[in-house]
């Protein structure tokens, strides 16, 4: 990584999030809509597979007889499970997410989420941030990650935080992913308040993640705490918002993609003012 972007500061994470160099990739296409984008090498071991996979004007494609998304769906799968073989992928989620030329759009296939970075297809998923309002201000629910993670052990994580599946509502996701991750109930889930999306394009080891975040703000009673079910989460804080930012800013502690959820959550609540130098940049930056 540049090495400016581990100097302290707010804007050095969205910098880190968003660093690509697109020259290494080429576009993945379904039907003549084009839904990702994929490592040369990625791409060149694709072909070797022959069907589903097919050379399309110096990018790859699926082959044009696989003409809904099941049928894409299933020959994608075979595809992954012979990769995973090879031990090109090392293994797959078993967890679908829909591969759409954009949100709310039909599902042109379904794609397992570990081979969702390897194409560089959009994900989409929602963060939570859960806060109490206390006499000396706004305090924030963290969550420590455990040690055990595949992805940022021992990071700090929003309350609720998690990817969106197929078939399954955003409605739906936050009620699950509350209760998994939190010990919510889902009445109280409901009550979290939807407050805008936030966006990042990073290459990673895999490929490239475009992800798209829906944000929520949960305001939980005093004596609500907070209870990790499904093993994510060690266990969570409750923080002055002043010890938050200063964590985000001088620290690489948290979860690379929730230092974008926590300085929007700065922004919105007034912490972080235009007086910042930064703050142009960071408003611009978390919505690529």
């Amino acid at each position: 990584m540049v090495d400016h972007l581990r100097s302290p500061g707010f804007l050095r994470h969205i910098q880190a999030c968003n660093w690509h160099d697109l020259s290494g990739f080429r576009p993945f296409s379904i039907a003549g809509v084009t839904v990702g984008q994929v490592r040369v090498g990625f791409m060149e071991r694709l072909l070797t597979l022959g069907p589903p996979f097919v050379a399309d004007q110096g990018g790859i494609a699926l082959h044009p007889d696989l003409t809904d998304a099941p049928s894409r769906s299933r020959a994608v799968a075979s595809a992954l499970d012979r990769l995973v073989a090879a031990g090109v992928i090392r293994e797959l989620r078993r967890e679908m997410y829909a591969v759409t030329q954009g949100w709310a759009q039909p599902t042109l296939m379904e794609l397992d989420r570990a081979a969702i970075p390897y194409f560089g297809v959009t994900a989409y998923g929602l963060h939570v941030n859960g806060f109490v309002r206390q006499p000396d201000g706004i305090h924030l629910w963290v969550g420590k990650r455990a040690l055990d993670r595949g992805v940022a052990p021992g990071q700090y994580d929003n309350l609720v935080a998690g990817g969106q599946p197929a078939g399954l509502s955003l409605a739906d996701n936050l009620v699950k992913e509350a209760w998994e991750e939190a010990g919510l109930p889902a009445d109280l889930a409901l009550k979290a308040l939807p407050v805008g999306a936030i966006s990042y394009l990073m290459e990673q080891d895999k490929g490239l993640k475009p992800d798209i975040l829906f944000l929520y703000d949960l305001e939980l009673p005093a004596d609500f705490v907070p209870r990790n079910t499904d093993g994510e989460v060690e266990r969570f804080d409750l923080w002055p918002l002043s010890r938050v930012a200063a964590s985000v800013r001088d620290s690489d502690d948290w979860k690379f993609n929730v230092n974008l959820t926590v300085i929007d959550f700065l922004i919105r609540h007034g912490w972080l003012t235009p007086d910042h130098p930064e703050y142009l940049e960071l408003c611009r930056g978390l919505r690529r």
